[in-house]
């Protein structure tokens, strides 16, 4: 028995090894969102994908860990971790002609390194009850003084706000735009506090009347039974329409460093730049697709068709240690 037991073991260590294919992905994006867009590709591809999410901390991770880490891919939810980590040196080069075909060159590094995946616009949010709808408005206009004490808005130094202003001081210049974050300052109607979704609950309340904010929050309140009747007091408006068009924040994709399995992660990117996947990616969160012509979900449809900023996202990043910069120089956080 136990020299048939020695022979049986001899022979299993003879077998070749059998490959796993598989990608692995550190994201900040929650698993609802891209799961099923992963269960897709695996389901046509046979690769398998492995996930570690986490809403803070994963930079630093792939930093820590160098070379022996074991991300190919990095989801971000904001441009703002893209940048990071270009900076930080822990990307490699997206090459593939499916990625720049299927998304436009603005929305792409010039280099390579990074992809976006989604888009949502800096919307502004006005009163039903006491302002009304603004299709004339902009962003310059939001440090007007008929606006005085009416504006509610989170952190100057969120991800979100810091491109804003960002993309102000691409077009504008350094000191306009300081002068424009004077005046939006004066027409706080509070402290900046909270999230996206705070500041429209406050104009709901009666606290503000503007309200700034990315365009997915507006559906995500829509479909919640406790926000819905936040969202219902407003209406959602698209700066900027009648010259630059409003400003856009993406999600999306890097191709890391030291990735062990690259020819999977490639083809992983090369099918969440395709028409089903940025069909569901973007609707899953309520964002608008990266790829021109893909269907966009119902609820984001009903908002209305608009002009967006078609300066490049490279071009307003130059900029973002400048705007934060500015937002320290004003105070506008205290």
């Amino acid at each position: 028995m136990k020299k048939a037991l020695v022979t049986l073991l001899a022979a299993l260590t003879c077998l070749p090894a059998v490959a796993t294919e598989e990608v692995n992905i550190y994201s900040f994006r929650q698993p609802f969102l891209i799961q099923p867009i992963l269960d897709d590709f695996t389901k046509q591809t046979g690769i398998k994908t492995n996930v570690v999410f986490a809403k803070k901390g994963l930079i630093e991770r792939v930093k820590r860990e160098g070379r022996h880490s074991r991300a190919d891919l990095v989801l971000t939810s904001n441009f703002s971790a893209l940048i990071q980590l270009e900076d930080e040196n822990l990307t490699q080069t997206i090459s593939s002609d499916t990625v720049a075909k299927n998304i436009p060159a603005n929305f792409r590094d010039p280099e390579g390194q990074w992809v976006a995946l989604t888009k949502r616009v800096r919307n502004v949010y006005s009163s039903k009850a006491r302002t009304g709808k603004l299709d004339a408005l902009t962003y310059e206009a939001l440090a007007d003084e008929q606006y005085r004490g009416k504006i509610c808005t989170r952190s100057g130094k969120h991800p979100y706000n810091l491109g804003l202003v960002a993309s102000m001081i691409a077009h504008h210049g350094e000191a306009k735009t300081k002068a424009w974050l004077e005046g939006v300052k004066e027409n706080l109607a509070r402290k900046p506090q909270g999230n996206d979704r705070a500041q429209v609950k406050a104009v709901k309340e009666g606290l503000c009347d503007l309200a700034i904010g990315n365009s997915y929050y507006f559906g995500k309140m829509m479909e919640d039974e406790k926000q819905k009747a936040w969202a219902d007091a407003v209406y959602i408006n698209f700066p900027n329409q009648k010259d630059r068009g409003s400003h856009i924040n993406v999600s999306g994709v890097v191709l890391t460093k030291h990735a062990k399995n690259t020819e999977n992660a490639l083809k992983l990117i090369e099918f969440m730049t395709d028409n089903k996947a940025q069909n569901m990616y973007a609707s899953m969160n309520m964002e608008y697709p990266v790829k021109p012509g893909v269907e966009l979900s119902k609820l984001v449809a009903s908002w209305g068709e608009f002009k967006e900023d078609s300066l490049p996202l490279s071009e307003i990043s130059k900029y973002r240690p400048l705007a934060l910069k500015l937002i320290d120089e004003v105070k506008f956080d205290l």
